[in-house]
């Protein structure tokens, strides 16, 4: 379940990074922008001016890149975007189906342990049973009473 978890925050993280993104590539303006920012990572941007007419690049798949339309780049991020709301909300179903099962099962296991407790504590042992079971103690040995070579 643990891990069921982990990806679940991974998914939302991939898709609130594609959301960022998608709201990024959708407030530059249709006329383009001159001396607009862009991040680099680790802090650092770039000033650069976008033209008009710019398109971005895309990751279509299998690590290759194509260079598609504003509108494209929008439509693919948009469609991802839904696949992977889609594909978590699914996971937390599956994952609640799961989590329900575990606490039936934990409850069902906790009442036949309390039956089984319940019965053995209303057939008393005999005691000469009880006495059996438990273990003799072994003599301890006195130290330093034996005689040994070096005497």
């Amino acid at each position: 379940m643990e891990a069921l978890e982990a990806q679940l925050r991974r998914l939302e993280s991939v898709r609130m990074e594609q959301l960022n993104a998608l709201k990024a590539l959708e407030s530059i303006p249709e006329g383009g922008s001159k001396g607009a920012m862009v991040p680099l990572g680790a802090g650092v941007q770039i000033i650069t001016d976008i033209p008009s007419d710019y398109g971005a690049v895309v990751d279509i798949g299998s690590g290759i890149q194509a260079e598609k339309t504003r509108a494209e780049a929008s439509e693919i991020l948009s469609t991802r975007n839904k696949e992977l709301s889609d594909l978590t909300e699914r996971m937390k179903s599956e994952f609640d189906q799961l989590e329900a099962n575990t606490i039936e099962l934990a409850n069902d296991f906790n009442e036949k342990m309390a039956k089984v407790e319940g019965s053995e504590e209303q057939q008393p042992q005999p005691a000469s049973e009880a006495q059996e079971d438990v273990p003799k103690r072994k003599p301890r040995r006195r130290r330093g009473t034996e005689l040994t070579l070096d005497d």
